[in-house]
């Protein structure tokens, strides 16, 4: 979990970070290098890069916020880590204004295609900060999650409109401009050059679930994060997910790691 004094927000990342903190360590091993060079597009505050690089790790975090990098900077120095963390501003569409062209081992790009006005872009943008051998980090919102969430609410006209919206959204009312399938992410992935090393569903119970319960029940939440973790592997519960996690991999990191063992599985 991306940090433990927040129990809640690990139900949102705990699943992300297992698979990351995975790739991360199997790039070390295959570099031979302890520390690496992660570009984090969109990465805010640091929910992912502060412990990244507790790890060890360089981070470069691209962001248009202002507000977002101040608090990233306030939160990498509270956790000792300010001389691994650097932010910038900017966004996908103009990256390289701002970061260096295949400078990098992993890059993160969570939360970001939902809002850049070509997804296609911003994912070829990110593959090309990647070194040679290098690991792209992908997490956008799922149709398939919000559609179910609308449904449950009672709200069974805007799920039908999320279905049947290009985007993926629900209404006019909807805060989140675009959504997507497994096959589009994987799509994008592969059509940037890059094998689909994994495939994980993100948060199918964890917003269905009374906070209450997860709150006052004891082992409620260890119980559901263990339940996360097995259900996001599984093909079955992606079409259901609130978000969609994808690795990929350029040919070379794929044959240095001997293939990707992060044990998820692949839709494309």
């Amino acid at each position: 979990m991306s940090d433990p004094m927040r129990p809640r927000a690990s139900l949102r990342t705990a699943v992300v970070w297992e698979v990351l903190q995975d790739s991360l360590d199997r790039r070390v091993k295959a570099t031979g290098r302890e520390s690496l060079d992660v570009l984090d597009t969109g990465g805010g505050s640091g929910n992912f890069a502060v412990p990244v690089a507790r790890l060890g790790h360089r981070v470069t975090v691209v962001d248009p916020s202002p507000n977002a990098l101040f608090a990233l900077e306030r939160r990498a120095a509270e956790a000792g880590v300010a001389d691994r963390v650097r932010g910038v501003q900017g966004d996908a569409h103009g990256l390289f204004d701002v970061a260096e062209r295949g400078g990098y081992d992993v890059v993160l790009c969570h939360g970001v295609l939902e809002y850049v006005d070509d997804p296609a872009e911003g994912v070829r943008n990110a593959v090309a900060a990647l070194r040679a051998e290098g690991v792209l980090s992908l997490l956008a919102a799922g149709l398939g999650g919000a559609v179910l969430s609308r449904a449950l609410a009672g709200h069974f006209k805007e799920a039908r409109q999320a279905l049947d919206d290009p985007n993926g959204r629900w209404g006019t009312g909807d805060p989140v401009p675009r959504r997507f399938t497994v096959e589009q992410l994987t799509g994008l992935v592969e059509a940037a050059g890059l094998r689909v090393g994994a495939v994980h569903g993100v948060r199918v119970f964890a917003d269905l679930v009374p906070g209450v319960l997860v709150d006052t029940e004891p082992g409620a939440l260890e119980a559901l994060l263990k339940l996360e973790e097995v259900a996001a592997e599984l093909p079955a519960f992606h079409a259901v997910a609130t978000q969609l996690h994808v690795l990929g991999e350029t040919g070379e990191a794929v044959q240095t790691n001997g293939g990707s063992e992060t044990g998820g599985a692949t839709e494309a």
